[in-house]
């Protein structure tokens, strides 16, 4: 395995952990910021839409700045707000930082799809969405 491929797999590992550290997390998270756990529902809502967004964005943002920028930048958004859902005061701060969340994770999804789709196998493709499911197993734990 080449260490490119190795690193692609890491990102997809580190998709997979945020998607799914509300529902982990959420008993918790909704005791200190006293709110309700629907909650949860809208914060995955919000997300989703960021996500959708820039999957629907992310042709023209590779064609325009490449893919490693794409990943590069998208890395850098989505430490910076999974860093803002770590000190956020209140639920209304989580709202707000779900948007670029959900921005950064659909465009490092799609960027990398995108070049694994373009330069790699389908076997590859296969263990890439296998290791979100690592990502998000780990949180589980």
């Amino acid at each position: 395995m080449t260490p490119l491929i190795a690193i692609i797999y890491t990102a997809f590992i580190s998709l997979g952990l945020p998607d799914a550290v509300i529902g982990a997390a959420w008993p918790a998270m909704a005791l200190s910021l006293e709110t309700d756990k629907a909650g949860a529902g809208l914060l995955s809502i919000v997300t989703f839409i960021g996500t959708i967004s820039a999957s629907f964005l992310s042709g023209m943002l590779l064609k325009r700045f490449g893919t490693f920028a794409v990943v590069t930048i998208s890395t850098l958004l989505t430490a910076i707000t999974l860093t803002g859902y770590a000190l956020s005061p209140d639920f209304l701060w989580l709202i707000v930082f779900s948007i670029p969340l959900g921005l950064g994770g659909g465009a490092i999804d799609a960027a990398l799809n995108s070049y694994a789709a373009l330069n790699l196998s389908s076997a590859h493709i296969n263990f890439l969405h296998g290791c979100w499911g690592v990502g998000a197993l780990i949180v589980g734990f």
